[in-house]
């Protein structure tokens, strides 16, 4: 088995994006996943980039990838956001999560970040087990809000 971490390019959009719509079906919310390919693409690879990827790739095909940005917190600076990190089911336990999310690590690093955030879902056992292996802290307390597109176009103000 033939294993490469690297930056994602942008011909992997549309397999990253493949990708993003089986985490959203594990994560029972596949209608959630409203971005374009087009949007995607221009999000990651267009005139002003906002997402950065790692992608594992398994004998030429991409198996894994971890989506990130920079996310700045007024108590503690420049933080790197991992959005999404994924690894496909047939190919869990085999190492790439472990190599993905350590090239992350390096990368907040490298970077100069004050620390590096995401997101868990307080049922996902496995996820949680895996980020214990890294002593990563796991607050509660803190809950989600957001505005869809149809919220913010219905404002008046």
């Amino acid at each position: 088995m033939n294993i490469i971490i690297r930056k994602a390019a942008k011909n992997d959009c549309s397999r990253i994006l493949e990708l993003v719509k089986e985490l959203a079906l594990y994560e029972r919310a596949p209608e959630e996943v409203t971005v374009t390919l087009p949007e995607f693409e221009d999000a990651g690879f267009g005139e002003t980039p906002v997402w950065t990827a790692f992608v594992a790739e398994v004998n030429d095909h991409v198996e894994g990838f971890a989506l990130y940005y920079t996310r700045f917190s007024t108590w503690k600076g420049c933080r790197l956001y991992l959005e999404d990190f994924y690894v496909t089911e047939q190919m869990r336990g085999m190492g790439l999560g472990k190599l993905l999310f350590e090239k992350i690590i390096s990368e907040a690093r490298e970077q100069g970040f004050s620390g590096m955030v995401w997101q868990v879902l307080d049922w996902n056992e496995p996820a949680l087990n895996f980020y214990k292996k890294y002593r990563s802290a796991i607050d509660s307390g803190w809950l989600n809000a957001s505005l869809s597109k149809d919220q913010l176009n219905e404002f008046i103000g």
